[in-house]
């Protein structure tokens, strides 16, 4: 294997009172974020909140305000206007959260709006994707479902294959990733659609897959435990031992997402910063959430290992 890293010797369990206290921070974001999410309060995403998205490019240059004032006498005065960096050249993505009109009125008008404003600079329509407000219910009760069964096969998933404790443990540090995520999200003000649910759901088994291999490496130490009693040591060693693995594999992962991040463009813009920040916490989660809770747990309990 390439080794990124000589051999090292982090003191990972040494530092977990600031770790948890970060954690701790991260968890608090999530769970508001969840709370508002779930009370509709938070920037819902068409998906969900039900709306219209036309992505299209003008022919001559515009700004976004004379945009803005053609959907404003058009009556869509809450529209989101966003210029894309894209090939094409005076691109852009209007956003109209659910009006109540009937669903595909709204994107015939705004087409009519800008063209009756500025005849003379024609709008190309390249997408335009709407979703009702019963839909959007619909789409987010999904959604709800999606995330609690997938946290329960994660969780069967787990406890099945090791031992109890390293299964809460695991199952933590997995509701940790997710809820930080969320939270981030929240806080940077980005829209909750389903690829950001998606993002979410794919970090958490990024996260655990990671987790599962220090899991692996512990428990292949554990003899060395039951000789010397020192379970500190064996978690710091077990982490050290796979930090290359983890630098490769995550490094690499990282650097795909972040080309997708910076060329693939507005549409999976979000979706691929979700991406960037998890894989990130998933690793950090790893190393200083999921193992070290097992060194509180056997501080607390420590007849189970010995």
């Amino acid at each position: 294997m390439i080794q990124f890293l000589p051999k090292t010797n982090f003191d990972f369990v040494g530092k977990r009172y600031y770790a948890f206290i970060f954690s701790g921070v991260l968890v608090t974001l999530g769970i508001v974020a969840f709370i508002f999410v779930f009370m509709g309060k938070a920037n819902l995403g068409i998906d969900f909140a039900g709306g219209t998205m036309i992505q299209g490019s003008f022919e001559k240059n515009i700004s976004v305000g004379e945009i803005r004032s053609a959907l404003d006498q058009a009556g869509y005065r809450d529209a989101q206007i966003q210029k894309l960096q894209r090939d094409v050249p005076n691109s852009f993505l209007i956003r109209v959260k659910s009006t109540g009109e009937i669903v595909g009125q709204v994107g015939q008008n705004i087409l009519k709006a800008l063209e009756k404003k500025y005849p003379a600079n024609k709008f190309k329509q390249d997408s335009i994707d709407e979703v009702g407000p019963v839909v959007g219910k619909i789409l987010q009760k999904q959604a709800r479902l999606a995330v609690i069964l997938a946290f329960l096969g994660l969780l069967i998933y787990i406890w099945v294959r090791f031992d109890f404790r390293f299964g809460v443990a695991a199952t933590i540090a997995t509701f940790h990733d997710g809820l930080a995520i969320l939270g981030i999200m929240f806080i940077l003000q980005k829209e909750i659609t389903l690829l950001i649910i998606t993002a979410i759901l794919a970090l958490c088994g990024y996260s655990l897959t990671d987790t599962v291999v220090v899991y692996d490496r512990i428990r292949e130490n554990l003899k060395l435990f039951r000789k010397k009693g020192d379970f500190d040591g064996i978690i710091n060693s077990s982490i050290n031992e796979i930090l290359n693995r983890t630098l490769m594999t995550g490094g690499t992962t990282f650097v795909a997402v972040l080309s997708v991040f910076l060329f693939a463009g507005e549409v999976v813009h979000d979706f691929s910063l979700a991406l960037l920040m998890g894989i990130l916490i998933g690793t950090y989660s790893s190393w200083f959430v999921a193992s070290t809770i097992m060194v509180e747990w056997e501080k607390r309990a420590p007849k189970r290992f010995k």
